[in-house]
């Protein structure tokens, strides 16, 4: 499937610290640059991720709106009727209609209207049906939290737990992409050394040859150039193939309109600055501080986790209480005067109801006790392992900083002593194997300084990760 381009012109290349990537292979090359800032905004536009997340949020709305519908006013019809050879043996309606409160308490108005020859003395009514207004109340079980209750309070906990969850889902994702696309950085850096250092392969063998064929120089050198040129071009291949992998590992980011795109061979990425990278991932101006910690979202998901198994073990307490229901009802037949509710005629009644032994209800308040002291420790251990992580972050980002700038020195010092060795070999006082020895460690510090580079910046978008934000 040909996946649509993303290609991005700028006027400008990020200028690097080293000697080779100083220079700007985009725009010696003609090549179309993807900035880290445009690449990380087209991931938190278009990432299918990010539409999960909003899923995963929508999901904890519902759940809240469903257990919202426990206290939602009811309408009951109850109609039977019996007609056997003729005969009319019961013809029973009751029509109720509830309203549920937080309380243990329900409100009640009911119509019943019964007839029949063989009607139950208990259902007898007047001809034109009777009214019936009033109120249950648990007194024990049910009294402060009910099932109701608990499941409105749960859910309400379910919807900040899945708030944080997506901004750890959001957070990961930019994390992760940020780290591909300074995969990609390095991988390219590295095949531009490599090109850059073949170049100097090429003359030399180039400049060897014209050298043996005008007899100043043993044919045996020619060999040696050959075989520094060919190791040059084994290790430009390699770094090629990792760009190339690289490259496709960042386009497992790029979306558009749910179709993925691809990155291109003639697309080049820029190497952000740390600024470019603490704007872009919000950390500017941030201060590490124990509310900052507090705050983080995996923390914020534990804590909703461990009040929702809290609201869970009140009901499983509260279920060791008898269950004592008071129903009282006023009765009437004409509803539409008012003072014909009297206490004086009138539908009550007491149910009680209590396990022995209790032996379900107490198992129930220990697995609930269980559970909970499990999530809190999972939360102590969380909230430790989340500072140490941070203090970690802090002290790599200060190292590599100090590192960076010790390799800048080496490479520059190398560079030196390459070019002074070439200026030896021109004066016939240094040999070939000098100078590629002294090439070789040339290259080795301008990949270590490189992978620094990259080191660093990741180090950077690690503290992003730990510190849980998001955009």
């Amino acid at each position: 499937m040909n996946c649509p381009k993303l290609i991005i012109i700028l006027l400008a290349f990020v200028t690097h610290s080293s000697i080779f990537l100083a220079q700007n292979p985009a725009k010696d090359n003609l090549l179309s640059v993807l900035s880290y800032e445009e690449f990380i905004g087209h991931v938190k536009a278009h990432h299918p991720l990010m539409k999960q997340a909003n899923l995963r949020l929508t999901e904890g709305e519902a759940k809240l709106l469903k257990a919202r519908g426990g206290f939602d006013p009811k309408i009951e019809v109850d109609y039977n009727r019996k007609l056997f050879k003729g005969t009319e043996y019961w013809d029973v309606l009751s029509t109720t209609f509830k309203i549920p409160t937080w309380y243990g308490l329900e409100f009640k108005a009911n119509f019943e209207q019964n007839s029949g020859e063989f009607l139950n003395p208990e259902f007898s009514v007047p001809g034109d049906g009777l009214y019936s207004a009033g109120v249950s109340l648990d007194l024990a079980r049910g009294f402060l939290i009910n099932d109701r209750m608990a499941n409105l309070k749960k859910a309400k906990f379910f919807k900040e737990q899945t708030q944080a969850e997506q901004d750890l889902l959001v957070n990961d994702l930019i994390f992760e992409a940020t780290k591909a696309y300074l995969d990609w950085v390095e991988a390219f850096n590295e095949e531009y050394i490599y090109t850059q250092f073949l170049t100097n392969a090429t003359q030399r063998l180039e400049g060897i040859k014209r050298s043996v064929e005008a007899g100043d120089k043993a044919a045996i050198d020619s060999v040696e150039a050959r075989i520094t040129y060919q190791n040059r071009q084994l290790s430009q291949e390699a770094a090629r193939l990792k760009r190339v992998k690289a490259s496709l590992k960042a386009s497992n980011f790029l979306w558009l309109n749910e179709v993925p795109l691809e990155i291109q061979e003639h697309v080049a990425p820029a190497l952000p600055t740390s600024q470019t990278l603490t704007t872009s991932l919000v950390l500017e101006g941030i201060t590490i501080t124990d509310t900052l910690v507090a705050d983080h979202p995996k923390l914020r998901s534990l804590d909703a986790k461990i009040q929702g198994l809290e609201v869970e073990r009140s009901l499983k307490r509260n279920k060791l209480l008898p269950q004592i229901t008071l129903d009282y009802n006023f009765l009437t037949e004409t509803p539409t005067e008012f003072g014909t509710f009297n206490t004086a005629e009138y539908k009550g009644g007491l149910t009680f109801r209590f396990p022995l032994f209790l032996r379900k209800e107490r198992g129930d308040v220990n697995l609930a006790n269980a559970k909970l002291q499990s999530a809190n420790l999972d939360r102590m251990s969380t909230s430790l392992t989340l500072q140490n992580k941070i203090k970690i972050a802090n002290r790599e980002i200060n190292s590599l900083a100090s590192q960076q700038s010790l390799i800048t020195a080496i490479v520059i010092d190398y560079q030196r002593l390459v070019r002074a060795e070439e200026r030896k070999f021109e004066l016939g006082e240094s040999s070939l194997f000098l100078i590629n020895s002294r090439e070789q460690k040339y290259i080795e510090a301008s990949l270590k300084e490189n992978n620094l580079q990259i080191k660093a910046l990741k180090a950077t978008a690690g503290l992003y990760n730990v510190l849980g934000l998001t955009f």
